[in-house]
């Protein structure tokens, strides 16, 4: 039986933690960035965890 691949795409979106939990990106940053707020860009700039019931199928594309 062949190697199995992983989701390259999902591979660059997310990261797995030293505890096992899967990190991931904030969306809504690339444009229409003047009407948001500072404030909020900001908060977009820090990373977020994936939410529990999404995280298994994260995982089984990535192959963790």
């Amino acid at each position: 039986m062949p190697k199995l691949k992983s989701n390259r795409s999902a591979k660059k979106r997310f990261r797995k933690t030293g505890t096992g939990k899967v990190r991931r990106y904030q969306a809504f940053t690339n444009h229409i960035l003047t009407k948001k707020t500072s404030k909020r860009k900001r908060a977009l700039r820090k990373g977020a965890l994936v939410h529990p019931a999404d995280e298994k199928r994260i995982k089984r594309l990535l192959l963790m």
